[in-house]
């Protein structure tokens, strides 16, 4: 069985734990959760849950910071916060950066579910995406899922972070195996 499909098969039995699509208004605040009693998820799950949004495809999860869908925010770290199993609504991009949430790692450890973060500026300018794995045997690029304006649920391949001028900086998830 092809990494693809075992990833296919393990987002369909994540998706049994969730409802079908539903946009609503604004629940309560999205401060940053904490993790310490949280149990541990593991890089496939983290991608399993990813898949539920449908990345890349017509039923993929519009992105809309003012949406949710099944309690998460419809914005980039609404999405993460979901993938990695944290409280809904989940925590914005700053508060998935802060060490309740995860710890900064160097580069060269990326492993799957590890993220890729700008926690920089303002809610129009920072950005997460998730990271899958390494697209070729130089690391200069990866593939990452990622809930991104103006197109919603994706996976590609990107670049983020990999230039030593990136405001886009590594982090191990605190609640990741």
């Amino acid at each position: 069985m092809s990494a693809r499909s075992s990833i296919g098969a393990l987002a369909l039995a994540a998706a049994a734990v969730f409802t079908p699509l539903t946009l609503t208004s604004a629940p309560a605040s999205a401060s940053a959760p904490a993790v310490a009693h949280l149990p541990a998820i593991t890089g496939p799950q983290v991608m399993a849950r990813a898949e539920t949004w449908h990345p890349h495809t017509p039923q993929r999860i519009p992105y809309n910071q003012g949406a949710y869908h099944n309690g998460y925010r419809t914005d980039c770290s609404g999405y993460a916060s979901m993938a990695l199993g944290l409280p809904a609504p989940g925590t914005n991009t700053v508060g998935l950066a802060s060490r309740s949430v995860s710890t900064p790692i160097p580069l060269s450890a990326l492993a799957t579910g590890d993220l890729l973060i700008d926690s920089t500026g303002d809610s129009n300018t920072r950005h997460v995406v998730i990271f899958q794995r390494w697209a070729n045997p130089n690391h200069s690029s990866y593939w990452a899922y990622e809930q991104r304006g103006g197109y919603g649920t994706d996976h590609r391949i990107l670049t983020y972070g990999l230039s030593a001028s990136s405001q886009f900086h590594p982090y191990h998830p605190r609640v990741l195996n």
